[in-house]
């Protein structure tokens, strides 16, 4: 088989033009899937950042910093409190919660993905609306 980088290299500008994480392109029995990942390790990159922690059995990104813990979501996808309309929400403003406990699902593709919690702690902010949008690795909740 062979490898048309053409292709890869056209798919890899689609990235960056349209600000993507992953990409996938299929044609009757090639797949190329190209991604990248954005996540840095830098101190000065904000004044107020102590560190940012990374996992790699679990999506979630945690960030240590002055106003607290933040969970941050995995994918892009919908927010949702609750596991279903009407039911107890996973957690509310001065809950306490452990690690591994779900702060949220989000919703992407009919998938829902439980987002655990990295980190023990009390919630401090609840940062989306329940079935509002989410990006990669934006802040969902603040632990203290």
């Amino acid at each position: 088989m062979k490898i048309d980088k053409k292709i890869i290299k056209e798919l890899s500008d689609y990235l960056d033009e349209f600000n993507l994480t992953e990409l996938e392109y299929t044609e009757k029995d090639t797949k190329i899937k190209v991604s990248k990942n954005n996540i840095s390790i830098n101190n000065q990159t904000s004044p107020n950042s102590n560190q940012v922690l990374t996992k790699s059995n679990t999506s979630t990104i945690l960030k240590n910093n002055k106003s607290g813990i933040e969970v941050t979501s995995p994918i892009i996808g919908t927010a949702y409190h609750a596991p279903e309309p009407g039911a107890k929400k996973f957690v509310e403003i001065g809950k306490k919660i452990k690690k591994g406990d779900t702060v949220m699902i989000v919703e992407a593709m009919k998938t829902m993905n439980h987002v655990p919690s990295t980190s023990e702690g009390i919630v401090k902010e609840i940062l989306v609306e329940d079935g509002q949008p989410v990006e990669f690795g934006q802040t969902l909740i603040v632990l203290e």
